[in-house]
């Protein structure tokens, strides 16, 4: 039998990748992407045109593959796809010693 052990909320972070906070927010907005072609029945050709991206870029973000991708692409294609992006800065609690950063969808 196996040990469980729980989340500790990062899948990355658990599995001690080094950027994992940054894959995490990454892991969203693909998520989303993904969403938002699916409810628009998109193909992955006809999302590729929207979005400006190679089909097999497009392949591979919706499949989880997303490290060649920047957050600021992903933005870029939320933008494209329809949706607004607003950040939010604001100072971490006293309990942090640095920032974090997290996607929230309205």
């Amino acid at each position: 039998m196996s040990n469980i052990e729980k989340s500790g909320g990062n899948v990355y972070a658990d599995l001690g990748t080094h950027d994992a906070e940054e894959m995490l927010v990454k892991a969203h907005l693909a998520a989303k992407i993904s969403e938002i072609i699916k409810y628009r029945h998109l193909t992955q050709q006809e999302a590729s045109a929207i979005l400006g991206m190679p089909q097999s870029k497009v392949s591979n973000m919706l499949r989880g593959n997303f490290r060649g991708i920047s957050e600021a692409k992903m933005i870029e294609c939320l933008n494209l796809l329809g949706r607004d992006i607003e950040i939010v800065v604001k100072k971490a609690p006293r309990t942090h010693s640095t920032g974090h950063t997290s996607v929230v969808f309205a």
